[in-house]
């Protein structure tokens, strides 16, 4: 039976652990924060809420690290939230020496854990894990790519009067305003996309998904919990039940679509080991051209990481 931690008790934290309460798919969720009553607490909510719901998965809540020892998978979401007027990297200074702790504890008690970031601005944050854990580059990754495209699905969802469930799709890049989102691979019930909605309905859709953790932000005043927890929650169920599921993952690439030593977001299969395969779409001139943007960018907020000297 595979061991699941969940670092951080707040909203994405919380989430990410009552989601996997629900599947039912572990015996124990530990739940970690350095705030351990906050954590105990929701993890006593979440017990409780099992007899409701009809799950058997107990959460515990703890703010002592010997607790997590033996973990097979690990959930990172520790870190500030944004707040209105910021952007994700604006997070990098407090949430790298964050994120750089928590992944030393979590070493100090589990040896060959799978490691999934979950802290903005999680391009970098993800890199950062890496470099500290010194683990296989496919045992540690992030988790964006499927928040971002449920937010598309969720808009196309609307725009075209479908369940959310029949449409399928695709985004490259970093997770922030740079991302890639693509048409070409977006299909309702398999039907394209570009058969179902007007070229300028589709861009601005696009837009608004690029944007969509801002929408949030401003909305409610810090950033959304419910869809990236239950992506997180997504994730350790496709690797703890091996169904090696295709999803858009922060990925370390060492020469796909050309770029090298860089964590972005790409289609891969996601299994008991962690990667088992990274997926290289065939892009056309403007989609590569937008994806060598977004490594761009995301280059510019490692180079702030590494200047801090946490490595």
């Amino acid at each position: 039976m595979k061991k699941v931690t969940v670092i951080g008790a707040g909203n994405v934290g919380a989430t990410c652990a009552n989601v996997l309460a629900h599947k039912d798919i572990v015996k124990e969720v530990v739940l970690l924060d350095i705030q351990g009553d906050l954590a105990r607490g929701k993890a006593l909510d979440t017990w409780q809420q099992a007899a409701i719901d009809g799950y058997s998965t107990y959460v515990y809540g703890t703010d002592d690290y010997k607790d997590t020892a033996g973990s097979d998978v690990v959930v990172i979401t520790a870190g500030v939230p944004r707040k209105p007027g910021m952007s994700r990297d604006d997070l990098i200074s407090t949430n790298a020496k964050i994120v750089t702790s928590v992944t030393r504890s979590i070493l100090e008690h589990s040896d060959n854990p799978i490691i999934i970031v979950v802290s903005n601005p999680l391009d970098v944050m993800t890199l950062a894990a890496w470099k500290v854990s010194g683990l296989p580059d496919t045992r540690v990754f992030g988790m964006a790519g499927i928040l971002d495209t449920a937010r598309y699905r969720a808009f196309l969802a609307t725009e075209i009067g479908v369940s959310p469930k029949d449409i399928q799709a695709m985004l490259l890049g970093g997770h922030g305003d740079t991302m890639v989102p693509l048409p070409r691979y977006t299909t309702v019930a398999g039907i394209p996309v570009t058969e179902l909605v007007a070229k300028d309905r589709l861009e601005a859709i696009i837009e608004r998904t690029k944007f969509g953790g801002g929408e949030l932000v401003k909305l409610m005043g810090t950033s959304a919990w419910y869809a990236p927890g239950a992506a997180a929650a997504q994730m350790v169920e496709s690797i703890v039940k091996d169904e090696h599921r295709i999803f858009p993952v922060c990925a370390h690439l060492t020469g796909q679509y050309g770029e090298d030593d860089i964590f972005l977001g790409v289609p891969v299969q996601l299994g008991a080991n962690g990667i088992e395969k990274i997926i290289e779409l065939q892009l056309n001139d403007e989609e590569m051209k937008l994806l060598k943007a977004s490594a761009e960018h995301v280059r510019k907020v490692a180079n702030v990481f590494y200047g801090m000297g946490l490595v």
